[in-house]
């Protein structure tokens, strides 16, 4: 039989989740604030629990899918959250992207109640969850990945487990450096091609079959082409909580950044012109206004 599986969030990465969990057959349960994402989930063929507790009391496993600390701190230590649900031998995945004192205290809190706990970020903006085209860095113990790895393999096109227990967020850390990296890279190829007098469409055609593209200028090139930053597959404003991520981490480490911290300033500037629920691809508007260019 099919694990049943919870999900603990259900906005852009958890309710692709939930899709592709229906459509493979697993029993799922789902809880979220949002009255309106809960309906969608519902419509979708899920079953709503009426709090993070009862996803926890009826699934074999659980996916945490939430986007900020205030709402994991609500979801799991609250007084209906998911460790009062907690019996041994559930097994909980934290998917999320936060600081590993965080995952050691839902880890510590959980696993006191005879869960297991896997620090399982992923890989991947929303529209790439849409079409499964993620990758889950799994990190602790390896027969409760192995129970559960199944499930992800239904919600990804590569499920890697990379060791103990917080290893999946560093690999996270790292990865979103790049991402953040890219990203800028892509926006400036772009807006130097239109000052060039290359419109944006054939920079990406030409270039993106070539040694300079990047899964970046790929996905988030036509956004940052077409001039369209909504919906976001992954907000400005959110992503701001993974850049001070990344660079405390690297700064605990002290390891030099020189790249990643020249890209962050124009994000920042970003979400200063308004710009904070659109889709990161929206930072090539602030180069484009600093090269002359209309920004819309």
């Amino acid at each position: 039989m099919p694990l049943r599986v919870g999900l603990v969030g259900l906005g852009i990465m958890g309710s692709a989740y939930a899709g592709h969990l229906i459509d493979g057959g697993f029993p799922t349960v789902g809880y979220d604030p949002d009255a309106a994402a809960m309906q969608r989930y519902v419509s979708r063929g899920g079953r709503a629990a009426a709090s993070p507790r009862d996803v926890g009391r009826d699934a074999d496993a659980v996916i945490v899918a939430l986007s900020s600390v205030t709402a994991v701190d609500a979801a799991i230590f609250g007084d209906a959250g998911l460790a009062a649900g907690m019996t041994r031998g559930k097994i909980v995945l934290e998917a999320g992207t936060f600081g590993l004192e965080l995952k050691e205290r839902v880890r510590e809190c959980l696993e006191g109640k005879g869960a297991r706990v896997l620090d399982a970020p992923v890989s991947g903006t929303g529209s790439q969850a849409q079409k499964k085209d993620l990758v889950f860095f799994a990190s602790g113990e390896r027969d409760a990945f192995d129970r559960v790895a199944g499930v992800l393999r239904a919600l990804a096109r590569d499920v890697r487990y990379v060791g103990p227990f917080g290893n999946g967020s560093k690999l996270k850390y790292i990865a979103n450096l790049l991402v953040t990296i890219h990203n800028l890279s892509a926006a400036e190829a772009i807006v130097l091609g239109e000052r060039a007098g290359i419109p944006a469409d054939m920079v990406l055609e030409v270039l993106g079959n070539s040694a300079a593209t990047s899964r970046m200028f790929q996905v988030r090139g036509p956004m940052m082409a077409s001039r369209t930053y909504e919906p976001a597959t992954m907000r400005l404003e959110v992503y701001q909580k993974d850049i001070e991520i990344i660079d405390g981490f690297a700064k605990s480490l002290h390891c030099p950044t020189p790249l990643f911290s020249a890209s962050t300033p124009y994000y920042e500037r970003a979400i200063e012109r308004g710009r904070g629920n659109q889709d990161t691809a929206a930072i090539v508007t602030v180069l484009r206004e600093a090269a002359g260019l209309s920004a819309d």
